[in-house]
């Protein structure tokens, strides 16, 4: 994972941070008994996921790979692989 950017857009980082304010609030009105809260902090982890999903749509993510993105990048880890296990039988 450290050698891509999986993650590391504005429309990831707002709406994880966006769903885990969701989530603190959902869990403080869960242990205090009030289920309308509750709902509220649910409400607000769903709206992290719509909002990060607009963001994407808007630019803001990683855009999708093409073919040849693809193929070169299962091309360049079958040839790193290779050497190891070479190295490992001999």
């Amino acid at each position: 994972m450290a050698g891509s950017s999986h993650g590391h857009t504005p429309a990831a980082w707002t709406g994880v941070t966006i769903s885990f304010i969701g989530f603190c609030i959902a869990g403080v009105f869960m242990v205090a008994a009030y289920p309308l809260g509750f709902w509220g902090g649910i409400a607000v982890v769903l709206l992290g996921g719509v909002v990060g999903g607009a963001m994407k749509a808007a630019g803001l993510g990683l855009p999708k790979e093409n073919e040849v993105q693809v193929q070169a990048r299962t091309q360049a880890a079958t040839a790193t692989a290779q050497p190891a296990a070479a190295q490992t039988s001999a």
